[in-house]
């Protein structure tokens, strides 16, 4: 079975000090990969960006790889440029009495003063440590997979939980709309007995499409049987697993629009009260659903 998962994650994989993989998940509308290799490694990208969309079908995916973190003296200093710039800042400072010397830490901060070794910074890593990189993507790949799937998981038991809170609330809903209707018959009857005593030569013909108007504006059995659709629609997609993200962001907007319609049409205050906490525990699974791959 296929697990639901959520785009939010993490994943990592090291081989000591000589490299590290980073992988970080979060929310996008579709698939976006971001590869932040190290110079020399950048061919790396085009073997492992299939490997992510294989795996994933929405989140915006950042993977990092740190190598060559070891700093065993492989340091220079530019004494030539080092000189000229001491050399400008002693100028600078005979030319203004009073100002600060410039201190030698401050310097040895500039940009091309302080430089790793040509040897060790331009040298690229065997294929054999290529290779290894590649190995450890993978493994860094598949706990962020898994990551996704647990978050899924967790996000899954929440939206369940409040499709629950959804489908009392529209049970309570579907009682208040039986009600509404015999009390709106009755409201009708004696609207149309005071019509007809004040006006009695109004049509029949008139009198009954008005009737029939006033009756189909304030009848929400369709609102309260799609509602029941959706609900239903929701939990299976839940249950299917896979990448059901927009498809129940699609049903969150049909709720809400059932809601909407259903405390438009209300002619009751219960019935409304009911229609607004429908709205709130919608607006709690947008929330949670938005997280869904």
């Amino acid at each position: 079975m296929t697990l639901l998962s959520s785009m939010t994650g993490f994943g990592a994989c090291a081989r000591g000090t000589d490299w590290t993989w980073e992988l970080r998940s979060v929310n996008a509308r579709g698939l976006e990969v971001r590869f932040r290799l190290p110079p020399g490694l950048d061919r790396l990208e085009a073997d492992l960006r299939p490997l992510i969309a294989s795996r994933m079908k929405r989140g915006t995916i950042t993977a990092t790889l740190r190598a060559g973190t070891t700093d065993s003296g492989g340091y220079a200093v530019d004494r030539t440029l080092l000189a000229h710039l001491t050399s400008i800042a002693d100028e600078w400072g005979a030319e203004r009495p009073g100002s600060p010397k410039l201190r030698i830490e401050l310097m040895m901060a500039l940009p091309g003063v302080v430089r790793r070794d040509a040897a060790d910074s331009d040298a690229e890593p065997d294929e054999a440590t290529v290779a290894t990189m590649r190995a450890g993507f993978e493994t860094a790949l598949n706990m962020l997979v898994q990551t996704r799937e647990a978050e899924g998981a967790r996000l899954a038991t929440i939206v369940l939980a409040q499709l629950e809170s959804l489908a009392v609330l529209h049970a309570d809903a579907s009682a208040q709309a039986a009600l509404q209707s015999v009390a709106q018959k009755a409201q009708l009857g004696a609207s149309v007995r005071s019509v007809l005593a004040d006006a009695p030569a109004i049509p029949a013909e008139r009198l009954v499409q008005e009737l029939a108007l006033l009756a189909s504006r304030a009848d929400v059995t369709e609102e309260i049987d799609r509602l029941a659709s959706h609900i239903s629609a929701a939990r299976a997609l839940l249950s299917a697993g896979g990448p059901q993200g927009r498809q129940l962001d699609f049903l969150v907007q049909e709720f809400m629009r059932e809601a909407n319609t259903l405390c438009s049409k209300s002619a009751s205050i219960a019935l409304t009260g009911v229609g607004l906490q429908m709205k709130a525990v919608i607006e709690q699974i947008r929330e949670q659903v938005q997280n869904i791959e």
